[in-house]
This record gives structure tokens, sequence and C-alpha cells, in this order.
């Protein structure tokens, strides 16, 4: 498995950080039951402990409710594995940038690759061109629910934000994302809404929950409060500031924070006490 790239990807250099449920029995004496939708998707409640893990071999036994693993690195066995294992799963996959290292890279028009993200390999997309990117990222989420996933995490979701070598809009990037979030929910998938935050006024109703990076180190995570205030989760990671700073904080909002190493493997330090979500 590649090693991940470390935080911030979709947006470098400025005030904003890029960054279910579960349901187990708990040490503390109160037991949290599994939450579906109307529609029957999986529904992640605030403060459901998680464990985010995009390099390395993956490791099944972290007691947490929540993995959050790459989509195309890991077979139909490995998620029924964690489901035996009590644990709901995220398919992370790009929806904003191509990454000539999948294996459906060479679908992908040349007309619409864009700058280089800053990761070898990864270009920005561009999400104008719905009519193309629709049918790619429909393969890609449709392969997660093949793969017996609950949910969805769509990376690189607000390119509008960066140079992306096209002139993408705020416009471009609400209608980009709700395509996204409708795709996913047609396959019966959860999704989230990675980063982005400026634009969670708008979205929060599109999507079931929110994962975000360093919102602590830029002081920026009371502006995932209204997925909190709707009953979602808000998945929250940090690189570089210690738990004792974050974590006070992280619980007073009800965020699953977490302090992780940029590789995204195995290591991890929770702020989250048990795995109840109630």
């Amino acid at each position: 498995m590649r090693a991940r790239r470390a935080a911030r990807r979709t947006r470098p250099k400025s005030a904003a950080a890029i960054t279910v449920l579960i349901l187990s029995a708990m040490l503390a004496g109160c037991t949290s039951v599994p939450r579906t939708t109307s529609a029957g998707r999986w529904q992640p409640k605030p403060g459901s402990d998680w464990q985010w893990q995009l390099s390395g071999r993956l490791d099944p036994t972290v007691d947490v409710p929540v993995y959050d693993i790459d989509g195309f690195e890991h077979d139909a066995r490995a998620v029924a594995d964690l489901h035996r294992r009590g644990r709901k799963v995220i398919c992370y996959v790009s929806t904003g940038a191509w990454e000539e290292f999948r294996p459906d890279a060479g679908k992908f028009p040349a007309s619409i690759l864009g700058k280089g993200n800053g990761w070898p390999g990864e270009r920005w997309l561009d999400i104008r061109r719905r009519d193309l990117l629709g049918p790619l990222m429909e393969s890609r989420i449709e392969m997660c629910a093949k793969k017996g996933f609950d949910a969805v995490e769509p990376d690189n979701m607000d390119g509008y934000r960066n140079r992306t070598g096209f002139s993408l809009t705020g416009a471009d990037q609400l209608r980009y994302n709700r395509l996204i979030a409708r795709i996913a929910h047609r396959h019966g998938l959860a999704v989230g809404l990675k980063n982005d935050l400026d634009q969670i006024p708008q979205l929060e109703a599109d999507f079931d929950f929110a994962v975000n990076e360093q919102c602590a180190q830029y002081d920026e995570c009371a502006d995932l409060t209204p997925f909190i205030e709707a009953d979602k989760a808000v998945f929250h990671v940090e690189y570089e500031v210690p738990v004792a700073r974050f974590c006070p904080e992280s619980t007073r909002l009800r965020l699953s924070s977490l302090l992780k190493k940029y590789d995204l493997g195995t290591w991890r330090r929770s702020c989250v006490a048990s795995p109840s979500a109630e």
C-alpha cells in the first residue's frame, strides 16, 4: 500500500485545513444502536470513535466502531472481516484529483487534467466537466458498494480554492460535490464532506458526515458545528498539535478526533473515551 500523504492536501498554505458510527457496547455503561437514515443508509453519530488507515498493512484489531480505508487497495474480504469485528467501513477515494497510480487512470481524458496538486502523480480535475467525471466517479463509488463498504470519503473536494489550472468557482464546486453525494446515495452509501469548510452551510444537508484535517491547528473546528447540530459525525484528525491541546475542545464540540502521523498508518491517539456514539 502506498503511503498516504500528509494533511492539508486540498487547501495548502491557506487558513483552512484539510480532514462512523459506532455501535458497540461500551465501557462506560451505555449501549449504542446502529442508526440508518430513512433511505436505509448508515448514519454515523457525533462522538463515534474511528481509525483512519491509508498506508501499511491493514490492522483490523483496533477496538473502534468505524474504519476508513483505501477503496482501491482493499478487497471485499477485508471489508467483510471488519464487519465481522463489528466495524462500519468507509471507502477512501479521490474524486477531485487524478491519480496516475490507480487502475482506472487511463480512462480520464487529458483535457480534464489540470495542474499538480502538490503530491506525486496527482493532478486536479476539471470538475466543471460533470458529463465526463460523473460516469468515472460512478464507477469508483460503485466499486465501493460492491465491496461492501458502508460509506465513501471523497477526497479533494475543494479544488475551487486552489490553483488547479481551471477557472473553478464556488458554484462549480457546489454542483460537483452534490453530484458526488447523489451518486453515493444512489448506491446506498453514506458520504462524507471532506474539508471544504467554507461551503458547509450549503452542503451539510447533502452529506451524512464530515471528514476534516487540522481544524484545531488552524482554529476552524467550530466551522463544523452544523454537522454536529444535525446529529452527524465529524471525523477529525490532527498531525502537529498535541492531544492535550486539542482534545478538550474537540470533546466540547463532540468531534471524533484523532492524532495521527502524516503517513496515516496504524498509529493513533484518540480523544474519544469509548466507542459509544450515544
